[in-house]
């Protein structure tokens, strides 16, 4: 374990300029010489899109999550890691692997790019669980601790999700005024969340099976599914055929499911064109449904648009209101995008709408068998207020 004296300085550098200090653990981050424009090494920095969750406990299964590919998180609770991190908390694809089906060993297992924190736990855990900073080193992810979080998530707030990157500096405990240009050269060339597809390099790259005697038969589209959704078709006693985001209309179709379901996933929805047809030649055919980035392809195929927000929903007390019943969930969210509720077709219904800004978070079709919610009904942190939703699906099946 990373002992409070043993960390090295480290530093969050944002591309406006800012820099946050502290400490990193897990895997150590690069020197800012070693920064690359080089599609496989950025692939393997500590880069990305800056945004932050206010959960207080799931810190596992944050950066095991695919939908926090390409980000840097900061956890606005302050102390993380108290509880340790075993294997089986993970939301890695349907049979627990990571990467691509049939990667023996994918280098980056956990798709966030890094962990920011407030302060580590380095003391005990219980028994059969490894430490987070021991987690995320076996997988090569970086984290940083001592960071003053609040200020780094007030200037997110204030001025939307930036690009950042996680250095230490080759020499001494500071950034040399070269080493602080050399980031900021770097990030000025780092592409936005908006416009860059995440999705393709993701999940299964054959079809998996999941409780192969159950019924109704659900094809889930794999965008970067979290192992969760799975777990709970599987519970209702659905056969799963998780299969990858590249199939075709007719492929899909001649598995012969009862239901479709898009899974989330990162990135930018408008990008993902191949996915946007396959949801269109298929709503009206198959009882269809969407969570997460899967919403906002099947609004896009519904002929609505999408833009990016500020700085996104993310954590596990967001308030959704269901506009039927006038009830409100606590809900789980991790998204940058939203629906745009002026473009949506007369035939569709906003379902769930954001209780605080407000923002499209669920539609159902008037006449199709047609569902979807943008926050995820299988890890609601009541923990069951919103798993009835899987069942409203089911019911259109």
């Amino acid at each position: 374990m990373a002992k409070a004296d043993e960390r090295k300085a480290a530093f969050v550098v944002l591309e406006d300029g800012s820099v946050f200090a502290g400490e990193h653990f897990g895997w150590p981050p690069p020197c800012p010489e070693q920064l690359s424009h080089d599609e496989d090494g950025a692939s393997k920095l500590p880069v990305g899109e800056v945004v932050f969750n206010p959960g207080m406990a799931g810190y596992h299964g944050i950066p095991t999550d695919p939908a926090y590919s390409g980000q840097i998180i900061v956890m606005t609770y302050p102390h993380i890691g108290n509880y340790g991190s075993d294997e089986r908390w993970s939301e890695f694809g349907p049979d627990g692997k990571a990467g691509r089906q049939g990667e023996e060993e994918p280098w980056r297992r956990l798709k966030a790019r890094a962990l920011v924190v407030r302060s580590l736990y380095d003391g005990p855990i219980p028994s059969g669980r490894v430490s987070l900073h021991q987690y995320m080193e076996s997988y090569r992810t970086t984290g940083i601790t001592g960071v003053d979080t609040r200020a780094l998530t007030l200037r997110i707030r204030s001025g939307g999700s930036p690009t950042g990157v996680i250095v230490r500096p080759a020499a001494g405990s500071d950034l040399t005024d070269e080493e602080r240009r050399l980031c900021l050269a770097y990030l000025a060339g780092y592409p936005r969340m908006e416009g860059c597809d995440l999705v393709t390099c993701l999940g299964t790259s054959e079809t998996v099976i999941v409780n192969t005697s159950g019924e109704p038969h659900i094809c889930l589209v794999d965008c970067g599914v979290k192992a969760n959704i799975v777990r709970e078709l599987a519970a209702l006693g659905c056969r799963v055929s998780v299969v990858p985001n590249s199939i075709g209309v007719d492929d899909l179709l001649a598995l012969e499911p009862d239901g479709i379901l898009f899974s989330n996933g990162p990135g930018d929805p408008a990008v993902l064109p191949h996915l946007v047809g396959l949801a269109w030649g298929l709503i009206g055919r198959k009882p269809t449904f969407g969570i997460c980035l899967g919403h906002q392809i099947i609004s896009l195929a519904l002929g609505a648009t999408t833009f990016k927000m500020k700085f996104g929903h993310h954590g596990v007390n967001n308030p959704v209101r269901d506009e039927e019943t006038g009830v409100i969930l606590i809900t789980s969210q991790n998204h940058g995008f939203s629906v745009e509720e002026s473009a949506l077709p007369p035939e569709c219904s906003v379902w769930f709408r954001n209780a605080n800004d407000r923002t499209v978070e669920g539609i159902a079709h008037r006449t199709l068998p047609v569902l979807t919610a943008q926050f995820h009904p299988e890890a609601a942190p009541g923990p069951r207020d919103s798993g009835w939703i899987f069942r409203r699906f089911l019911e259109r099946v």
